[in-house]
């Protein structure tokens, strides 16, 4: 299963990088359609739509594949499996 908290931390994370490598502030992302608060709640890892990763895309001109690649990095956990005598291993 995989660790979706840590993905969109992460996911934040490179939001974070994309914005501050356009020299943009999160309330520059207001003329983008984004809130001050909506962008601080993506930034801190707030799960988000795919509506909202398409605008993301759309306002720093990149494509999904840019935003989301080598973010599932270590976010799948190895599944539990029980021992023969019943108990989880």
């Amino acid at each position: 299963m995989p660790d979706t908290e840590k993905f969109f931390k992460n996911f934040g994370q490179r939001a974070k990088q994309f914005r501050k490598a356009r020299g943009y502030s999160q309330e520059d992302m207001i003329s983008f359609g984004f809130s001050a608060r909506h962008w601080q709640q993506i930034e801190a890892g707030r799960p988000i739509t795919v509506t909202t990763l398409l605008r993301i895309c759309e306002a720093f001109h990149v494509s999904i594949t840019a935003v989301v690649t080598g973010l599932d990095k270590g976010i799948y956990r190895k599944p539990q499996t029980a021992d023969p005598r019943g108990r989880n291993a």
